[in-house]
């Protein structure tokens, strides 16, 4: 299986450490990462998300990103938009897009206790995700 990860820059202290944790994750699925994209934020990624959908040799694309709660409600915004928008690629190209993205509504240190549980969920749906669509295709 092919895939892309798309990662946010924005608290790159977390997300980077995400990226690592998914590429890991990959390797002991036997997966191949075909691309690694660098976006300025989760609010960025649809757009890279659709270019990368759009490619045959990619099978499912793994966001990662950490929304973490500032003064306002900006993250609620920021995390509905990009969730509404992947999820609606998904469905426009049949293909998994996995939601690794923490957030909204979490402070700086739950962001960094979540870096493996949502890293590791998001490269691991993905793979369920496409057996599945491999099941009911049949």
């Amino acid at each position: 299986m092919n895939i892309a990860i798309v990662v946010s820059e924005f608290n790159e202290d977390v997300t980077s450490r995400m990226l690592a944790v998914a590429q890991e994750k990959a390797s002991s699925l036997k997966l191949k990462i075909s691309h690694v994209c660098n976006v300025p934020g989760a609010y960025d990624m649809p757009i890279v998300v659709d270019a990368l959908l759009r490619k045959k040799d990619i099978d499912a694309v793994v966001t990662l990103g950490a929304i973490i709660k500032g003064q306002t409600k900006h993250d609620e915004v920021i995390s509905h938009s990009a969730a509404r928008a992947l999820t609606d690629l998904s469905l426009k190209y049949q293909k998994p897009v996995s939601l690794g993205i923490s957030g909204p509504g979490m402070q700086e240190r739950h962001a960094y206790a979540r870096i493996r549980p949502v890293a590791e969920r998001a490269v691991e749906a993905v793979v369920k995700i496409s057996k599945e669509l491999k099941r009911i295709q049949k």
